[in-house]
């Protein structure tokens, strides 16, 4: 029997007892409650899908031979328009991809009560955290998705802090990822006359955190949201997710008028690669921080992105050598952290965070 939210209040059961969006559905919800109604202009169809594209699909292993230069490229202009391109023969095996989409199903499946130990102010780590939309505390309408937040810190503190169901694969899933996007930084770099050490990796791709993304199936997917609009705030987001699809991103064409585009499910194997605001900043707005958003189905879906990012008190501005090659500055410096602040602010707002350093 589904449960009567005229007389239980929503925001208790969903967010302070940890039940999540997961917990509606299985309640036996059969409508979008009004906590989640999305206003006319924030909503997506999910009948009316017309503008469908495919990203670029960039073959990692010709890195290490003859077609260096011409994948190098690739991922030049792919960063330079979309902001959005898939990655394959990247070194991560597909047996752990399936089985982190199948442990992140796992942990979202469990009891309210095994998961709500890992909400914020009870979990046993600051660098781990469930939760469901994206502040629900402030927003108007919730976002249709629970979360499971994991931040990396030392190997010793995931072994003591992480769930079973999954430590060991995003262990995995971070590592290599982590030197999947030091590859390609260190070619977006070059191709702006930067050269990445050790060091300036650290600097601005010190910070990885994984979030494990549930989207519930929806009763009536065209009212509610799976992730608004917006752009992701650090250097490189690496993206796995499942063969559901939903993602869409915000693109200009030819001078054209921006437009929303559908991205087809990847091919088994393949990993989203998106530029954030960061690497937007620091690039001097020559690779580009695209929108994107998420629909809601009436098919549950799963994601694992890793953010890699700076820490708080890092400066990030347009780099030295960029500005010298293109005669002036784009942006203004500041520290991460009063970025993170404002971006945190603005709520889901597209890219509109990039304005503080205007």
């Amino acid at each position: 029997m589904a449960l009567n939210f005229e007389t239980i209040n929503l925001f208790d059961f969903v967010v302070k007892q940890g039940n999540g969006v997961k917990g509606l559905v299985d309640s036996g919800l059969s409508k979008v409650p009004n906590e989640y109604i999305q206003p006319v202009d924030q909503r997506i169809s999910n009948t009316n899908i017309e503008h469908v594209v495919s990203l670029p699909l960039i073959d990692l292993s010709g890195l290490d031979g003859p077609e260096h230069d011409h994948v190098a490229e690739a991922l030049v202009k792919a960063a330079e328009t979309f902001g959005f391109f898939h990655v394959v023969n990247h070194g991560l095996p597909i047996q752990l991809l399936e089985e982190l989409i199948d442990a992140a199903h796992k942990f979202f499946n469990q009891p309210a009560e095994n998961k709500s130990v890992y909400l914020k102010g009870l979990s046993p780590s600051p660098f781990l955290e469930y939760g469901t939309s994206f502040s629900p505390d402030c927003e108007k309408s919730f976002e249709w998705k629970d979360y499971f937040f994991m931040l990396y810190n030392s190997d010793d503190d995931a072994l003591k802090y992480w769930p079973d169901l999954c430590r060991e694969m995003v262990l995995k899933y971070i590592k290599t990822s982590t030197k999947i996007a030091r590859r390609i930084i260190e070619i977006l770099m070059k191709n702006i006359g930067v050269q990445v050490d050790d060091s300036m990796a650290e600097t601005y791709m010190g910070v990885r955190v994984v979030n494990m993304n549930y989207y519930p199936t929806c009763p009536d997917p065209d009212l509610a949201i799976g992730l608004g609009r917006h752009s992701d705030f650090g250097v490189l987001t690496v993206l796995l997710q499942d063969d559901i699809g939903g993602l869409s991103i915000k693109v200009q064409e030819d001078g054209k008028e921006e437009e929303w585009i559908e991205i087809p499910p990847p091919i088994p194997g393949a990993l989203l690669i998106n530029i954030g605001d960061t690497l937007q900043i620091l690039s001097n707005g020559n690779y580009k921080s695209a929108e994107h958003r998420v629909r809601s189905s009436t098919q549950s879906r799963v994601s694992v992105p890793l953010f890699l990012f700076p820490e708080p008190k890092v400066k990030i501005g347009p780099l030295p050598q960029v500005v010298v090659k293109d005669g002036q500055a784009q942006y203004k410096e500041c520290l991460f952290g009063d970025y993170i602040n404002q971006y945190f602010a603005q709520g889901y707002s597209g890219t509109k965070a990039l304005d503080f350093v205007k």
